[in-house]
Protein backbone atom coordinates (compact mmCIF):
# COMPACT_ATOMS: atom_id res chain seq x y z
CA UNK A 1 0.00 0.00 0.00
CA UNK A 2 2.76 2.53 0.55
CA UNK A 3 3.98 1.91 -2.69
CA UNK A 4 0.55 2.48 -4.08
CA UNK A 5 1.00 5.60 -2.50
CA UNK A 6 4.32 6.75 -3.05
CA UNK A 7 3.62 5.53 -7.11
CA UNK A 8 0.41 7.66 -7.51
CA UNK A 9 2.06 10.68 -5.63
CA UNK A 10 4.86 10.12 -8.11
CA UNK A 11 3.07 10.30 -11.22
CA UNK A 12 -0.17 12.61 -10.19
CA UNK A 13 2.69 15.45 -10.24
CA UNK A 14 2.69 17.53 -13.95
CA UNK A 15 6.40 17.87 -13.75
CA UNK A 16 7.33 14.00 -13.34
CA UNK A 17 5.16 13.50 -16.12
CA UNK A 18 6.82 16.20 -18.33
CA UNK A 19 10.25 14.42 -17.33
CA UNK A 20 8.63 11.22 -18.08
CA UNK A 21 7.60 11.56 -21.59
CA UNK A 22 11.03 13.05 -22.15
CA UNK A 23 13.44 10.40 -21.34
CA UNK A 24 14.43 7.94 -23.79
CA UNK A 25 13.86 5.21 -20.62
CA UNK A 26 10.82 6.22 -19.41
CA UNK A 27 9.09 7.69 -22.98
CA UNK A 28 7.44 4.16 -24.02
CA UNK A 29 5.58 3.66 -21.09
CA UNK A 30 4.45 7.17 -20.63
CA UNK A 31 3.01 6.97 -23.73
CA UNK A 32 1.26 3.83 -23.63
CA UNK A 33 -0.65 4.95 -20.39
CA UNK A 34 -1.25 8.29 -22.57
CA UNK A 35 -3.03 6.19 -25.12
CA UNK A 36 -4.70 3.79 -22.15
CA UNK A 37 -6.17 6.79 -21.04
CA UNK A 38 -6.91 8.36 -24.39
CA UNK A 39 -8.76 5.65 -25.38
CA UNK A 40 -11.06 5.43 -22.25
CA UNK A 41 -12.09 9.03 -22.97
CA UNK A 42 -12.91 8.19 -26.64
CA UNK A 43 -15.07 5.22 -25.45
CA UNK A 44 -18.03 6.43 -26.27
CA UNK A 45 -16.85 8.09 -29.99
CA UNK A 46 -15.72 4.30 -30.39
CA UNK A 47 -18.95 2.67 -29.27
CA UNK A 48 -21.30 4.85 -31.40
CA UNK A 49 -18.70 4.39 -34.83
CA UNK A 50 -19.57 0.87 -34.04
CA UNK A 51 -23.05 1.35 -33.53
CA UNK A 52 -23.26 3.73 -37.19
CA UNK A 53 -21.45 0.72 -39.15
CA UNK A 54 -23.77 -2.02 -37.81
CA UNK A 55 -26.94 0.24 -38.25
CA UNK A 56 -25.42 1.17 -42.16
CA UNK A 57 -25.29 -2.62 -42.99
CA UNK A 58 -22.12 -2.62 -43.42
CA UNK A 59 -20.83 -6.05 -42.93
CA UNK A 60 -23.73 -7.21 -44.92
CA UNK A 61 -22.97 -4.91 -47.71
CA UNK A 62 -19.53 -5.87 -47.88
CA UNK A 63 -19.22 -9.64 -47.33
CA UNK A 64 -18.94 -10.18 -50.90
CA UNK A 65 -15.90 -8.37 -51.19
CA UNK A 66 -14.41 -4.49 -51.36
CA UNK A 67 -17.06 -2.05 -52.80
CA UNK A 68 -15.86 1.48 -54.10
CA UNK A 69 -16.63 4.64 -52.02
CA UNK A 70 -19.29 5.72 -54.69
CA UNK A 71 -21.26 2.39 -54.29
CA UNK A 72 -21.57 2.94 -50.76
CA UNK A 73 -23.18 6.03 -50.91
CA UNK A 74 -25.49 5.71 -52.76
CA UNK A 75 -26.57 2.58 -50.97
CA UNK A 76 -26.37 4.17 -47.54
CA UNK A 77 -27.71 7.60 -48.16
CA UNK A 78 -24.75 9.54 -46.54
CA UNK A 79 -23.33 12.40 -48.31
CA UNK A 80 -19.83 11.59 -49.08
CA UNK A 81 -18.24 13.65 -47.00
CA UNK A 82 -19.80 11.81 -44.21
CA UNK A 83 -19.53 8.61 -45.16
CA UNK A 84 -15.77 8.79 -45.95
CA UNK A 85 -15.35 9.40 -41.79
CA UNK A 86 -17.52 7.10 -41.16
CA UNK A 87 -15.40 4.28 -43.51
CA UNK A 88 -11.74 6.05 -41.65
CA UNK A 89 -13.05 5.65 -38.15
CA UNK A 90 -14.33 1.90 -38.90
CA UNK A 91 -10.78 1.41 -40.62
CA UNK A 92 -8.78 2.89 -37.61
CA UNK A 93 -10.96 0.63 -35.25
CA UNK A 94 -10.20 -2.64 -37.50
CA UNK A 95 -13.27 -3.03 -38.86
CA UNK A 96 -12.36 -1.81 -42.22
CA UNK A 97 -9.66 -2.02 -44.62
CA UNK A 98 -8.54 0.22 -47.32
CA UNK A 99 -7.41 -0.48 -51.26
CA UNK A 100 -6.38 1.35 -54.59
CA UNK A 101 -9.12 2.70 -56.42
CA UNK A 102 -11.18 4.06 -53.17
CA UNK A 103 -11.85 0.27 -52.24
CA UNK A 104 -13.67 -0.54 -48.55
CA UNK A 105 -13.61 -4.33 -47.47
CA UNK A 106 -14.07 -6.15 -44.32
CA UNK A 107 -11.41 -5.86 -41.57
CA UNK A 108 -10.84 -8.68 -39.62
CA UNK A 109 -13.39 -7.85 -36.69
CA UNK A 110 -15.68 -6.48 -39.63
CA UNK A 111 -15.71 -9.94 -40.86
CA UNK A 112 -16.09 -11.52 -37.53
CA UNK A 113 -19.59 -9.43 -37.26
CA UNK A 114 -21.09 -11.61 -39.34
CA UNK A 115 -20.19 -15.07 -37.99
CA UNK A 116 -22.11 -13.45 -34.55
CA UNK A 117 -24.81 -11.76 -35.30
CA UNK A 118 -25.37 -11.48 -31.52
CA UNK A 119 -22.81 -8.58 -31.47
CA UNK A 120 -25.18 -6.22 -33.68
CA UNK A 121 -28.09 -7.27 -31.57
CA UNK A 122 -26.45 -6.42 -28.52
CA UNK A 123 -24.77 -3.05 -29.71
CA UNK A 124 -28.42 -1.90 -31.20
CA UNK A 125 -29.91 -2.39 -27.70
CA UNK A 126 -26.98 -0.46 -26.38
CA UNK A 127 -29.23 2.64 -26.93
CA UNK A 128 -31.07 1.47 -23.44
CA UNK A 129 -27.83 1.42 -21.58
CA UNK A 130 -26.50 4.83 -23.15
CA UNK A 131 -29.77 6.90 -21.67
CA UNK A 132 -28.98 5.08 -18.02
CA UNK A 133 -25.66 6.21 -18.20
CA UNK A 134 -25.71 9.49 -19.62
CA UNK A 135 -25.98 10.48 -16.19
CA UNK A 136 -23.72 7.95 -14.44
CA UNK A 137 -23.77 9.74 -10.66
CA UNK A 138 -27.89 9.35 -10.83
CA UNK A 139 -28.14 6.02 -11.82
CA UNK A 140 -25.08 4.85 -8.99
CA UNK A 141 -27.29 6.23 -6.16
CA UNK A 142 -30.61 4.52 -7.66
CA UNK A 143 -32.04 1.15 -9.49
CA UNK A 144 -35.27 1.46 -10.29
CA UNK A 145 -36.85 3.53 -13.22
CA UNK A 146 -34.13 2.79 -15.66
CA UNK A 147 -34.36 2.94 -19.56
CA UNK A 148 -32.07 -0.63 -19.30
CA UNK A 149 -34.72 -2.17 -16.71
CA UNK A 150 -38.13 -1.26 -19.13
CA UNK A 151 -36.37 -3.10 -22.22
CA UNK A 152 -35.72 -6.21 -19.66
CA UNK A 153 -39.15 -6.03 -18.39
CA UNK A 154 -39.39 -9.15 -16.82
CA UNK A 155 -42.16 -8.54 -14.59
CA UNK A 156 -44.41 -6.88 -17.30
CA UNK A 157 -44.02 -10.22 -19.37
CA UNK A 158 -44.52 -12.17 -16.33
CA UNK A 159 -48.19 -10.38 -16.25
CA UNK A 160 -48.95 -10.40 -19.39
CA UNK A 161 -48.70 -6.44 -20.50
CA UNK A 162 -45.43 -6.86 -22.55
CA UNK A 163 -45.44 -8.59 -25.26
CA UNK A 164 -42.21 -11.05 -25.02
CA UNK A 165 -41.45 -11.09 -28.52
CA UNK A 166 -38.18 -8.41 -28.62
CA UNK A 167 -37.40 -9.71 -24.86
CA UNK A 168 -37.35 -13.40 -26.42
CA UNK A 169 -35.55 -12.78 -29.73
CA UNK A 170 -32.68 -11.07 -27.79
CA UNK A 171 -31.91 -13.72 -25.32
CA UNK A 172 -32.44 -16.01 -28.16
CA UNK A 173 -29.44 -14.10 -30.03
CA UNK A 174 -27.53 -14.07 -26.98
CA UNK A 175 -27.68 -17.75 -26.37
CA UNK A 176 -27.03 -18.46 -29.84
CA UNK A 177 -23.37 -16.60 -29.66
CA UNK A 178 -22.50 -18.61 -26.88
CA UNK A 179 -24.29 -21.99 -26.94
CA UNK A 180 -21.42 -24.21 -29.11
CA UNK A 181 -18.84 -23.19 -26.78
CA UNK A 182 -20.85 -24.28 -23.64
CA UNK A 183 -21.16 -27.64 -25.31
CA UNK A 184 -17.97 -27.72 -26.48
CA UNK A 185 -16.61 -27.19 -22.75
CA UNK A 186 -19.56 -30.34 -21.31
CA UNK A 187 -19.66 -33.79 -23.03
CA UNK A 188 -23.94 -34.80 -22.44
CA UNK A 189 -23.37 -38.14 -23.63
CA UNK A 190 -25.01 -39.92 -20.88
CA UNK A 191 -27.67 -38.07 -19.62
CA UNK A 192 -31.32 -38.11 -21.59
CA UNK A 193 -33.43 -35.36 -20.13
CA UNK A 194 -32.76 -31.21 -19.81
CA UNK A 195 -33.91 -28.77 -18.57
CA UNK A 196 -33.28 -25.44 -19.52
CA UNK A 197 -34.29 -23.31 -17.37
CA UNK A 198 -35.21 -19.01 -18.41
CA UNK A 199 -34.55 -20.53 -21.52
CA UNK A 200 -36.22 -18.56 -23.95
CA UNK A 201 -37.46 -20.15 -27.11
CA UNK A 202 -35.10 -23.12 -27.09
CA UNK A 203 -32.03 -21.55 -28.65
CA UNK A 204 -29.78 -23.61 -26.65
CA UNK A 205 -31.99 -26.69 -26.16
CA UNK A 206 -31.81 -26.68 -29.79
CA UNK A 207 -28.22 -26.76 -30.02
CA UNK A 208 -28.03 -29.08 -27.47
CA UNK A 209 -29.95 -32.07 -29.08
CA UNK A 210 -28.26 -31.41 -32.15
CA UNK A 211 -25.22 -32.56 -30.89
CA UNK A 212 -26.50 -34.69 -28.76
CA UNK A 213 -28.74 -36.45 -29.98
CA UNK A 214 -29.61 -38.96 -27.09
CA UNK A 215 -31.25 -35.97 -24.98
CA UNK A 216 -34.44 -35.21 -25.08
CA UNK A 217 -35.25 -31.60 -23.95
CA UNK A 218 -37.55 -29.19 -21.49
CA UNK A 219 -37.50 -25.35 -21.90
CA UNK A 220 -38.76 -23.28 -18.58
CA UNK A 221 -39.88 -19.63 -19.28
CA UNK A 222 -42.35 -17.61 -18.67
CA UNK A 223 -45.75 -18.59 -19.45
CA UNK A 224 -45.97 -15.85 -22.45
CA UNK A 225 -42.27 -16.94 -23.92
CA UNK A 226 -43.48 -20.75 -23.44
CA UNK A 227 -46.69 -19.92 -25.58
CA UNK A 228 -44.74 -17.61 -27.79
CA UNK A 229 -42.52 -20.65 -28.47
CA UNK A 230 -45.06 -23.20 -29.18
CA UNK A 231 -47.10 -20.71 -31.27
CA UNK A 232 -44.20 -21.05 -33.50
CA UNK A 233 -43.87 -24.34 -33.33
CA UNK A 234 -39.87 -24.59 -32.14
CA UNK A 235 -40.71 -27.84 -30.51
CA UNK A 236 -40.80 -29.48 -34.35
CA UNK A 237 -37.18 -28.38 -34.22
CA UNK A 238 -36.29 -31.51 -31.98
CA UNK A 239 -37.73 -33.15 -28.86
CA UNK A 240 -38.69 -30.21 -26.89
CA UNK A 241 -41.29 -29.20 -24.90
CA UNK A 242 -41.70 -25.68 -23.50
CA UNK A 243 -43.09 -25.30 -20.12
CA UNK A 244 -44.38 -22.17 -18.41
CA UNK A 245 -44.04 -20.88 -15.43
CA UNK A 246 -41.90 -18.34 -12.82
CA UNK A 247 -38.62 -19.74 -11.51
CA UNK A 248 -38.70 -18.44 -8.60
CA UNK A 249 -42.43 -18.83 -7.51
CA UNK A 250 -42.85 -22.03 -8.88
CA UNK A 251 -40.91 -25.58 -8.48
CA UNK A 252 -38.90 -26.34 -11.09
CA UNK A 253 -40.37 -29.28 -13.34
CA UNK A 254 -38.03 -32.40 -11.95
CA UNK A 255 -37.38 -35.82 -13.47
CA UNK A 256 -34.24 -34.40 -15.03
CA UNK A 257 -31.06 -35.46 -15.26
CA UNK A 258 -29.17 -32.30 -16.44
CA UNK A 259 -30.44 -28.81 -15.60
CA UNK A 260 -28.92 -25.65 -17.34
CA UNK A 261 -28.49 -22.00 -16.00
CA UNK A 262 -27.04 -20.14 -19.46
CA UNK A 263 -26.78 -16.51 -19.14
CA UNK A 264 -29.04 -16.70 -16.01
CA UNK A 265 -28.02 -16.15 -12.69
CA UNK A 266 -25.80 -12.93 -12.80
CA UNK A 267 -29.22 -11.62 -13.63
CA UNK A 268 -30.12 -11.75 -10.56
CA UNK A 269 -29.34 -10.62 -6.69
CA UNK A 270 -27.62 -13.21 -4.82
CA UNK A 271 -30.92 -14.32 -3.01
CA UNK A 272 -32.85 -15.22 -5.31
CA UNK A 273 -29.75 -17.01 -7.40
CA UNK A 274 -29.51 -19.00 -4.31
CA UNK A 275 -32.68 -19.93 -3.79
CA UNK A 276 -33.20 -20.79 -7.37
CA UNK A 277 -30.00 -23.59 -7.18
CA UNK A 278 -31.84 -24.89 -4.20
CA UNK A 279 -34.86 -25.75 -6.64
CA UNK A 280 -32.31 -26.59 -9.08
CA UNK A 281 -30.95 -29.26 -6.47
CA UNK A 282 -34.88 -30.60 -5.98
CA UNK A 283 -35.48 -31.08 -9.52
CA UNK A 284 -32.36 -33.23 -10.46
CA UNK A 285 -32.60 -36.77 -9.83
CA UNK A 286 -29.52 -38.30 -8.26
CA UNK A 287 -26.47 -38.61 -10.02
CA UNK A 288 -27.91 -35.19 -11.56
CA UNK A 289 -25.79 -32.19 -13.13
CA UNK A 290 -26.08 -28.63 -13.05
CA UNK A 291 -24.52 -26.83 -15.59
CA UNK A 292 -23.55 -22.92 -15.20
CA UNK A 293 -22.48 -21.30 -18.00
CA UNK A 294 -22.08 -17.40 -18.57
CA UNK A 295 -19.72 -14.09 -17.98
CA UNK A 296 -17.82 -14.12 -14.53
CA UNK A 297 -15.96 -11.61 -13.09
CA UNK A 298 -12.38 -11.55 -12.60
CA UNK A 299 -11.98 -13.53 -15.63
CA UNK A 300 -7.92 -13.45 -16.56
CA UNK A 301 -7.22 -11.31 -19.48
CA UNK A 302 -10.96 -9.22 -19.09
CA UNK A 303 -11.20 -7.90 -16.04
CA UNK A 304 -12.97 -4.79 -17.47
CA UNK A 305 -15.43 -7.12 -19.31
CA UNK A 306 -16.78 -8.61 -15.90
CA UNK A 307 -16.39 -5.86 -13.45
CA UNK A 308 -16.78 -2.92 -15.91
CA UNK A 309 -19.33 -3.80 -18.52
CA UNK A 310 -21.42 -6.16 -16.65
CA UNK A 311 -20.84 -4.48 -13.55
CA UNK A 312 -22.19 -1.23 -14.57
CA UNK A 313 -24.60 -2.86 -17.32
CA UNK A 314 -26.21 -5.17 -14.49
CA UNK A 315 -26.55 -2.09 -12.22
CA UNK A 316 -28.72 -0.14 -14.67
CA UNK A 317 -30.59 -3.18 -15.32
CA UNK A 318 -31.74 -3.29 -11.79
CA UNK A 319 -30.72 -6.61 -10.64
CA UNK A 320 -28.00 -8.78 -10.52
CA UNK A 321 -24.25 -8.28 -10.38
CA UNK A 322 -21.22 -10.16 -12.14
CA UNK A 323 -19.89 -12.95 -9.73
CA UNK A 324 -16.38 -14.67 -10.02
CA UNK A 325 -16.16 -18.26 -10.01
CA UNK A 326 -15.15 -19.03 -6.52
CA UNK A 327 -18.30 -17.07 -5.32
CA UNK A 328 -20.66 -19.04 -8.02
CA UNK A 329 -18.57 -22.12 -6.50
CA UNK A 330 -19.90 -21.66 -3.16
CA UNK A 331 -23.04 -20.88 -3.45
CA UNK A 332 -23.34 -23.98 -5.87
CA UNK A 333 -21.91 -25.99 -2.95
CA UNK A 334 -24.41 -24.13 -0.19
CA UNK A 335 -27.56 -24.97 -2.30
CA UNK A 336 -26.25 -29.02 -2.41
CA UNK A 337 -23.95 -29.66 -4.96
CA UNK A 338 -21.05 -31.49 -4.76
CA UNK A 339 -17.99 -32.11 -7.28
CA UNK A 340 -18.12 -28.24 -8.09
CA UNK A 341 -15.41 -27.99 -10.98
CA UNK A 342 -14.78 -25.42 -13.92
CA UNK A 343 -15.13 -26.79 -17.32
CA UNK A 344 -12.46 -25.19 -19.79
CA UNK A 345 -14.67 -23.21 -22.16
CA UNK A 346 -12.71 -22.43 -25.53
CA UNK A 347 -13.51 -18.60 -25.41
CA UNK A 348 -13.59 -17.91 -21.10
CA UNK A 349 -13.87 -14.21 -22.06
CA UNK A 350 -17.34 -14.81 -23.68
CA UNK A 351 -18.33 -17.65 -21.24
CA UNK A 352 -17.57 -19.85 -18.69
CA UNK A 353 -18.58 -23.03 -17.17
CA UNK A 354 -19.09 -24.40 -14.24
CA UNK A 355 -20.09 -28.35 -13.46
CA UNK A 356 -21.40 -29.69 -10.61
CA UNK A 357 -23.40 -32.81 -9.09
CA UNK A 358 -25.92 -33.76 -6.91
CA UNK A 359 -24.88 -36.41 -4.84
CA UNK A 360 -25.54 -39.98 -4.84
CA UNK A 361 -26.35 -39.81 -0.97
Amino acid sequence: MRWHQFRNQLIANPAFQRWAARNPLTRPIANRRATQLHHMTAGFVYSQTLLAFIELELPQRLAGGPVQTETLVAQTGLPEAGLVTLLKASRALGLLEYYPDNLWGLGELGAALLANPGIAAMVKHHRHLYLDLSDPGTILQRREHSALSAFWAYGDVKTGSTDPETYSELMATSQDMIADYVLDAVDLRRHRKLLDVAGGTGAFARRAITRFPNLSARVFDLPAVAEQANDQALQQDGPIKYLGGDMFSDPLPDRTDVLTFIRVLHDHDDEPVQNLLHKAHEALDTGGRLIIAEPMAETRGSDAIGHTYFGLYLWAMGSGRPRTASELKCMVEKAGFTHVQEARSPMPVLVRVLVAEKNNA
